[in-house]
């Protein structure tokens, strides 16, 4: 049963077959496939007319280099286009065209929701794209409706929607973000001046104690305890001076009747020679170390001088004393105790008394440069734990002032792409081809639909006359008869036709003829007709 079935698989194309089958049923093949073609063809000379207008806008690029000025809005054409798209074809915008145009009405009137969806459908947008398939270089508008004139006058509006808007939404997008920066930047400046108080109040708090302060603190620490050390030798040879005093008051009460030297000479005289010698060698061994302008020097100097004076002094009153006691008529001298006290003994009081004047003085001055040492020794101690938490004030500040000005930065470049595009010198669109009027309609395509009409012909005459031929349980051809008989054929019985049914047989075929004939003369015709005219 296999190897027959393969047999017959395998036979050749029996062409003579469908070509009688052909003959036997071209009526079933010609009219249905002229009805088919027909109602096709018909049915495009029914439909409405669409007359579709187009327009082309190219996508122009800011002139203005983007080294010079960064745009500051967003540089995706394609979603930026889909929303600028998403407005145009909103409700209210539609409305507004098709109140002005006067669109969609009839004698049944629509919803303004039906025209809205009538008119979306209408509208198509197509973006063209460069060779790579990547960047967008322009767009197409196109908007089909029954009249040209109206297409047209769609199209055109809707091509300055789509330029305007495009200004407007950049324009806008600009703005908003030169606004937001600025806020930013408001935010940022507020945080500086924060942190710029915080570091005022923190230096003005550490005042002296800056780091910035430390090498003068140090400087001024070392002049402080110079002065100090100058004042604590002052203050000692003034303690000295004040010894010294005290004695000469001593000796000078002691005076009278006092001891004398085996010279004759009285024993204070003595001293004071003594003194002298000492304040000499003392002026001496200054002078091999110091300037003659150094105070100890000159405070030397003046002790010399008033010890010299004193001295002198005491002579001339001890030859006055001399004198007065060879005067006396009982021989008793006076004793200079007596009285008041005489003019070397209140000079000596007086020095004493400005002695203990300048101890006191030298004492509070030394206590005041103690004090001020401790101060700036503090202040240096204090220096570490203060330029810790200067340094964290400031890295806040440095960090404000960095992003200040990153923000500061940012608001002029975008201040200068908002000016930019509102001078129009941004990215931009321009209609590169105006509305086109349309001269023919877009649909239907009529040499299209004669085209699909022949084929839908086509394919029901195949159907009906396939469908005859399977249904038909007679035999037409031999090879069939030879397949179904047992055995083989001897002989042949001719087909014996009258003369009346061989007429009737050329009629058949050449009516067949002559109704194929005219289906194909009609479809060729009608073919050139849809040509010509459209």
């Amino acid at each position: 049963m296999d190897e027959i079935v393969e047999e017959q698989n395998s036979e050749p194309l029996d062409l003579q077959r469908y070509l009688g089958v052909l003959r036997r049923r071209n009526l079933y093949f010609l009219v249905p496939m002229f009805l088919g073609w027909i109602a096709v063809w018909g049915a495009s000379w029914l439909l409405p007319v669409r007359y579709k207008s187009s327009t082309l806008i190219l996508v122009e690029q800011p002139t203005m280099p983007k080294n010079y000025v960064e745009p500051n809005v967003n540089d995706d054409l394609q979603d930026r286009l889909q929303s600028i798209t998403q407005q145009i074809l909103s409700r209210t915008r539609l409305l507004v065209i098709i109140d002005k145009l006067h669109l969609y009405s009839g004698r049944h009137e629509k919803t303004a929701d039906e025209k809205v969806a009538l008119m979306t459908k209408d509208i198509d947008i197509e973006l063209v794209r460069d060779q790579g398939g990547v960047k967008i270089t322009a767009f197409r508008i196109n908007y089909s409706a029954r009249d040209a004139q109206t297409a047209q006058k769609v199209t055109s509006e809707l091509t300055d929607l789509f330029i305007n808007e495009n200004l407007k939404v950049r324009q806008q997008e600009s703005k908003d973000t030169t606004d937001f920066i600025s806020s930013q930047l408001e935010n940022a400046r507020a945080s500086l001046a924060e942190q710029e108080a915080k570091v005022r109040e923190a230096q003005s708090r550490y005042e002296g104690a800056l780091p910035s302060q430390q090498a003068s603190n140090l400087q001024i620490l070392g002049g402080l305890q110079s002065q100090l050390q100058n004042e604590q030798d002052a203050l000692n040879t003034a303690k000295q001076q004040r010894v010294y005093l005290q004695s000469l008051i001593e000796q000078y009460h002691g005076l009278h009747g006092g001891p004398r030297s085996p010279d004759g000479i009285p024993a204070d005289l003595t001293a004071l020679d003594v003194e002298l010698v000492r304040l000499r060698a003392r002026l001496a061994e200054l002078r091999s170390h110091y300037t003659a302008r150094y105070p100890e020097v000159l405070s030397v100097q003046d002790q010399i001088a008033k010890t010299e004076k004193a001295r002198d002094e005491r002579v001339a009153g001890v030859k006055g004393n001399g004198a007065a006691d060879k005067q006396t008529s009982d021989g008793t001298a006076r004793k200079s105790t007596d009285g008041p006290p005489s003019g070397p003994l209140l000079e000596l009081q007086g020095q004493l008394q400005a002695n203990q004047t300048e101890i006191a003085n030298r004492e509070q001055s030394v206590a005041g440069l103690k004090s001020r040492i401790d101060e700036y020794q503090a202040r240096l101690n204090q220096a570490p734990a203060v330029e810790q938490q200067l340094a964290d004030l400031t890295r806040g500040y440095d960090q404000s002032k960095a992003d200040y000005d990153a923000l500061l930065k940012k608001k002029n470049e975008s201040e200068m792409a908002t000016s930019m595009e509102q001078m129009q010198q941004g990215e931009r669109f321009s209609m590169l081809d105006p509305p086109s009027l349309p001269q023919k309609p877009d649909f239907p395509n009529r040499l299209k639909f004669c085209g699909i009409g022949l084929g839908v012909g086509l394919a029901l005459g195949f159907i009906v006359a396939g469908g005859f031929e399977v249904l038909d349980g007679r035999i037409y051809d031999e090879k069939e008869i030879k397949s179904l008989l047992p055995m083989a054929m001897l002989s042949e019985v001719p087909e014996l036709l009258l003369p009346s049914d061989e007429r009737r047989k050329v009629r058949v075929v050449a009516f067949g003829w002559s109704l194929g004939a005219i289906v194909v003369a009609t479809i060729l015709a009608g073919s050139a007709y849809t040509y010509f005219h459209d």
